[in-house]
């Protein structure tokens, strides 16, 4: 007999909180609930309720699992759930999608245009939400995705967006979470950390919970009908899992240890028998009662894997329609097996034991013959074997001991999922492929492997595993590889090296290329030429970042080459790395000319739908836009796309630039955090070029604090990261330790520190144009009498000078150039401007008025006193000592008068703050707005009415107003906003 439990036990929270989610969403309301628990809790189950109680209340249920059988495949829970839509006959064609329908080609295959498609998982994410909504029909959509723990990225970065945009949309998205470690459970977490999902954890049943659960089953009035050794029993073995309680006490009653008479359930025998046996025997007695032809079909399936398709389950069979589905209904029946909804040829086994159970009573021998047989099925069925078909075909393959024949399908997928962006699922397979073929002794196959296994790697930031493939490059090396093919390795591994900050290790590498070319006059010309082109783009990505006098040329030299090569041969991947160089490089001569190279790659990308290449231009796109202008949302654009993708080393090399622009705001707090995370993360990735920059701007953000030992500290971690020489050390000059000079009122030695920046630049060029070199250089020499009019002029009219870090600068050593020469109100015009440009960096904006201050009273010209009076207050709130002390010095120079501290300063308005108007005067001025007597005022502020009248006077001589009357007037405005 089989009993099933009626209702569920224990989850009337769990289901309460789904019911009102959904209700929440019927409103318009969406949101997101992860199920989070270990196997066989109940999850699934807890869901299917749900799922009931939408249908019930008219909402529309989308449904998909991820894939169990072999590697992960791109985007299959979304593609099943999604195609569903297709199922009832409603027309799709109308939807309001605009330039979105085109995007889910990605997905829906209906939809599909041939075009391969590049945008990203950002995108992507969205089109789905807009689909979503536009097919809810007004009652709500519930999402469900099953076994998120199985997902592969692509799905999950998708699901990452669409977490974070439901809130206001008829969608609930609920999905499946084993406990197990895995990137959707850190995702669950997350979303419920910053409260974008709600995270319900489905416990063990208790002991009473699992007892009601055992009399559910039985049919019994409650648990004291059923004998307590079996209640005892199953809750030891079960340790709560309801699953386990079915599946134990169903084997109980096959097995004959508990039987049904007419006083009730009775034991008989021994209960204490091998827990995995007697639920593996359970099983097998079940699946007996199907027949010999059921247990071929179901053995069949179960090497196809837990989720397995009809059409191929047939082919290699041979089992006519009729038996397969008589079968399959009564597999659904005894509850082995479930349909797959969203994929109507697709079935699953209802539980994983199952198929372990299946498997004991085959021999090796058996399972290898019917995995041959079912990916020759796969093959024959699909020819084109597109990707996850390709990735079964090769599960198969391995498991029919066809290793070489496997490692070949595991290698195509890859190089598949390389090409489309999908960098996690590309490691997992070509990682399978390269070890199936190095012990199938293929050297060319191997090779053809590692030619995308490394770039793969580098991108994810695996260098250790990137680089331990070296022994295995120098045994390939005598193994007869074609010169073209051995030097591509070679190029490759040099790029790996690039890109971990290792540049003796990649300058080698090019060489045994460039050896290896040399020696081999017998390839043909045209191949030749393109692999040196591959060869020339990656020496000029080293050359620019190995120390030298000569680096930027001779980079732009050898990217110049490969640019034109690849434009004769058709190479779109060099061709566009070789843009990219050459935009860095041109960024210095002309922004115009670098936002064209730029665009030349990003558009050479997406034509020949290359997305790593146009995530590469695009993140330095959004490099150059922060440059300009200090606007970031171009690489937070970039990071996201790179997120989406799995390349490590943008979005930490993005973060590195996310902490320094942090500094430069004076975001100080955000800037440590962040600093401390990411550097958490690249040194233990030996991420050297994104470690250096971090501590960098870590060293920075000490000195921007006056803190100079716990600068020399960070830059001393600098150093150890082979910082001298490299790109990021002018930066480590001319923002950390000038600025901390300056900030201990030291102009002579932060000059110094720029003179050394020059110096450095002049014998190891850099493309990092924020040293100040093209900025804070210049002013000090101009407010030293060392720099005039021409210096300026050559200075300011560079490209370096107008990006909006070193502007600010350039402005004010024009304000005082033209107050020298008499030109009072243009000089204050052009410190108007710097404030303008220096409004994003509040730091440098009040430093730079504390330099120019003495010399704009010399001269005569604009507002020093006010100037000194707001950099004062500034570095006072930030407990800068120095440059406060010199500050309140050079108001008493300039016989001003310096105020005390107070509490409440901080809430007088800077314009008030900078005519040096005092706590208490701010009060009296906030009274005035009610047009009260002196007498009045006093009495409010607990004053004599004389003193009243004294503070009324200041404040017209400070503020410039006519009279009371206007000082009136002044007040209700800032009242009134």
């Amino acid at each position: 007999m089989r009993s099933h439990t009626p209702s569920l036990v224990g989850r009337d929270p769990q289901l309460t909180q789904l019911e009102r989610a959904m209700a929440e969403a019927r409103q318009g309301r969406g949101g997101v609930v992860f199920l989070v628990g270990e196997a066989g809790v109940g999850k699934s189950r807890l869901a299917a309720e749900a799922v009931g109680g939408a249908l019930d209340r008219g909402m529309r249920v989308l449904r998909g699992r991820s894939s169990t059988t072999g590697p992960s495949v791109p985007f299959r829970p979304l593609t099943e759930a999604l195609m569903s839509l297709f199922r009832g006959g409603e027309p799709m064609d109308d939807l309001p999608l605009g330039p979105y329908r085109t995007v889910l080609g990605r997905l829906i295959p209906d939809w599909d245009t041939g075009e391969r498609d590049s945008s990203s998982m950002v995108i992507l994410g969205e089109a789905v939400l807009r689909l979503l909504i536009a097919t809810g029909r007004g009652q709500g959509q519930l999402l469900f995705l099953e076994d998120l723990h199985d997902a592969d990225p692509e799905t999950l970065g998708v699901l990452e967006y669409l977490v974070d945009n439901l809130e206001y949309t008829p969608v609930l998205l609920v999905a499946t979470v084993r406990t197990d470690i895995s990137d959707a459970l850190d995702l669950a977490q997350s979303a419920r950390r910053r409260g974008a999902a709600a995270l319900v954890e489905l416990a063990p049943l208790t002991r009473p919970q699992v007892h009601e659960v055992i009399a559910a089953q039985l049919g019994a009035d409650g648990p004291d009908a059923v004998p307590a050794e079996v209640l005892q029993r199953l809750w030891e073995d079960s340790a709560g899992s309801p699953y386990l309680v079915e599946e134990l006490l169903q084997s109980m009653i096959g097995s004959g240890t508990l039987v049904q008479g007419p006083e009730g359930w009775r034991a008989v025998g021994d209960l204490r028998r091998d827990v995995s046996s007697t639920l593996a025997r359970g099983i097998l007695r079940r699946i007996d009662r199907l027949g010999a032809q059921g247990l071929t079909l179901l053995s069949a399936a179960a090497v196809l894997g837990r989720r397995f398709p009809l059409s191929v389950l047939q082919r290699m069979t041979g089992v006519d329609d009729r038996a397969l589905l008589g079968h399959l209904h009564a597999s659904v029946a005894a509850r082995l097996v479930v349909p797959d909804e969203p994929a109507p040829d697709w079935y699953s086994f209802r539980h994983s034991p199952t198929v372990e159970a299946l498997f004991t009573q085959m021999t090796p021998g058996q399972r290898a013959d019917l995995a041959r047989r079912g990916a020759e099925a796969v093959e024959e069925l699909h020819p084109g074997l597109e990707a996850d078909w390709c990735a079964l075909a090769a599960g198969l393959r391995c498991e029919a001991g066809d290793r070489v024949e496997a490692g070949l399908l595991y290698a195509d997928a890859g190089g598949r999922a390389l090409s489309a962006g999908a960098l996690n699922s590309a490691v997992t397979l070509l990682s399978r492929a390269e070890g199936l073929l190095a012990e199938g002794g293929d050297p060319q196959a191997r090779a053809a492997v590692l030619e995308n296994l490394l770039p793969a790697l580098a991108e994810a930031g695996d260098f250790a595993r990137a680089f331990d493939l070296v022994d295995d490059l120098h045994a390939l090396d005598g193994a007869g590889l074609s010169a073209v093919r051995l030097a591509t390795l070679h190029a490759r591994l040099a790029k790996v090296a690039h890109t971990a900050g290792r540049w003796s290790d990649g300058n080698r590498q090019i060489a045994r290329a460039r050896e290896v070319l040399a020696g081999a006059p017998g390839e043909a010309a045209e191949t030749a030429e393109a692999t040196t082109a591959a060869v020339d783009v990656t020496a000029a990505y080293l050359a620019l970042d190995t120390p030298g006098p000569d680096r930027t040329q001779h980079a732009e030299k050898l990217a110049r080459s490969a640019a034109d090569t690849a434009e004769r041969h058709g190479l779109p991947v060099v061709a566009c790395q070789a843009w990219e160089l050459l935009a860095t490089v041109a960024r210095e001569r002309d922004p115009r000319e670098s936002a064209a190279m730029l665009q030349q790659a990003l558009t050479t990308a997406e034509r020949n739908r290359l997305p790593l290449q146009r995530m590469y231009a695009a993140t330095r796109m959004g490099g150059n836009a922060w440059l300009a202008e200090g606007d970031t949302s171009g690489l937070l654009a970039a990071r996201q796309e790179a997120l989406r993708l799995g390349s490590v080393s943008i979005v930490h090399t993005v973060d590195g630039i996310l902490v320094l622009d942090a500094v430069l705001r004076g975001e100080d707090a955000s800037a440590r955090a962040s600093a401390e995370e990411c550097l958490a993360v690249v040194r233990r990735l030996r991420l050297a070029p994104a470690v250096r920059y971090v501590l960098m701007a870590r060293a920075t953000l000490e000195a921007h604090r006056g803190d100079r030992a716990a600068m020399e500290s960070a830059l001393a971690a600098f150093a150890e990261w082979d910082g001298a020489g490299s790109q990021e050390e002018p930066l480590s000059l001319g923002l950390a330790r000038a600025f901390c000079s300056l900030l201990e009122e030291d102009r002579q030695l932060a000059r110094a520190e720029l003179g050394a920046v020059l110096a450095l630049e002049a014998d190891n060029p850099s493309t990092y144009h924020l040293s100040g070199t093209h900025g804070l250089v210049l002013l000090l020499d101009v407010l030293a009498g060392d720099a005039d009019r021409v210096r300026h002029e050559e200075i300011a009219a560079t490209a370096m000078a107008r990006m909006r870090w070193n502007r600010q600068f350039v402005h004010l050593a024009e304000a005082v150039l033209l107050g020298r020469e008499g030109a009072g109100a243009r000089a204050a015009a052009a410190v108007e401007s710097a404030l303008a440009v220096a409004e994003p960096y509040p730091l440098a904006q009040h430093l730079g008025l504390r330099l120019i201050a003495d010399a704009a009273h010399e001269d005569g010209w604009g507002d020093p006193v006010g100037w000194l009076r707001r950099a004062e207050h500034y570095f006072h709130e930030r407990d800068v000592a120095a440059v406060t002390g010199a500050c309140r010095a050079g108001l008493r120079r300039l016989g001003a008068p310096v105020h005390q501290h107070r509490s409440g300063t901080s809430g007088i308005p800077e314009h008030l703050r900078t005519q040096g108007v005092t706590v208490r005067e701010f009060d009296v001025f906030r009274l005035l707005a009610e047009r009260l007597t002196n007498k009045d005022i006093a009495d409010r502020l607990f004053i004599s009415p004389r003193t009243a009248e004294k503070h009324i006077a200041s404040l017209i001589t400070k503020t410039g107003a006519a009279n009371r009357a206007d000082l009136c007037a002044r007040s209700a405005a800032l009242r009134d906003g």
